[in-house]
């Protein structure tokens, strides 16, 4: 884990039309309001690989890359804070870390607890055992089908949706979803024929499939829940918000984020 200090940056707090005149003048690396200045602390579950995992002693992936990325425009460090997926917001509400990047797509019920910033665009595969007997191609497919995910994630309730909307008025067995703690843990159930489909993000699931030696396979024909992914930072924190939108929208036209984005496969999101 990285935990570098650098020197101190200003950091003022103003109000109203104030602050917001004095905002458009600062430099990035003056706005950022974070725990420990010149450093900024981001929340992840490091266990979901291709957006975040450990590789010895560093954490490596997309929104580690993401995070430095940001960190080099506001001149902040960025250090990582391994927090369980459905803990992230909680944690960032109660101060454990300045922001949460970690591949968590933007909701009503996230942007109610915390402010979000979209940084890429994606959505989900759905994936069966090679041998599992079920081929869904969408999610209209996954009706009467076990469908394990991790806990946490936004398709549980899309996936609850998907019964009382579709499945059951069509005569169809709803989905019996089963939420499990982690994403590996989902595709071990799925192996061992616990669940018949995983409904992971895309990225994940090309990856999950890749490792598995062709065990799992990738059923979906295209995205499924399509939508956005956020950066999260703690209500009220108007500086550390304004100063991450500034970096994203340099590195947007400096070329940096365009490449990043092409490296894992993701959707850009628009300048602002």
């Amino acid at each position: 884990m990285l935990k570098i200090t650098r020197p101190s940056f200003l950091h003022r707090t103003l109000a109203g039309s104030a602050q917001a005149a004095l905002v458009a003048l600062l430099p990035v690396a003056a706005l950022a309001q974070t725990m420990v200045p010149g450093q900024i602390k981001v929340g992840m579950e490091i266990t979901y690989p291709p957006f975040e995992s450990w590789q010895g002693d560093k954490v490596v992936g997309f929104d580690p890359d993401m995070a430095e990325m940001l960190g080099r425009q506001m001149k902040a460090k960025p250090s990582f804070v391994d927090t369980k997926f459905p803990s992230l917001i909680l944690g960032l509400g109660g101060g454990q870390f300045d922001a949460v990047i970690s591949g968590m797509y933007i909701t009503p019920e996230r942007t109610a607890q915390a402010d979000a910033i979209g940084y890429a665009r994606t959505g989900a595969s759905i994936m069966v055992a090679k041998d599992g007997g079920v081929n869904p191609k969408t999610e209209q497919d996954l009706c009467g089908l076990k469908v394990g995910l991790q806990a946490g994630t936004s398709w549980v309730n899309a996936l609850k949706k998907l019964s009382t909307d579709y499945c059951v008025p069509n005569g169809k067995p709803a989905v019996a979803v089963s939420e499990f703690p982690t994403a590996p843990e989902a595709s071990q159930a799925l192996l061992s024929k616990n669940i018949q489909a995983e409904l992971e993000i895309a990225g994940a699931a090309k990856m999950m499939a890749e490792r598995s030696k062709a065990r799992i396979v990738i059923s979906s024909t295209a995205l499924v829940y399509p939508q956005t992914l956020g950066i999260y930072v703690k209500k009220g924190n108007t500086a550390l918000y304004q100063s991450l939108e500034k970096a994203l929208a340099a590195a947007q036209a400096s070329g940096e984020y365009a490449a990043l984005v092409k490296k894992y496969e993701l959707e850009p999101v628009a300048s602002k």
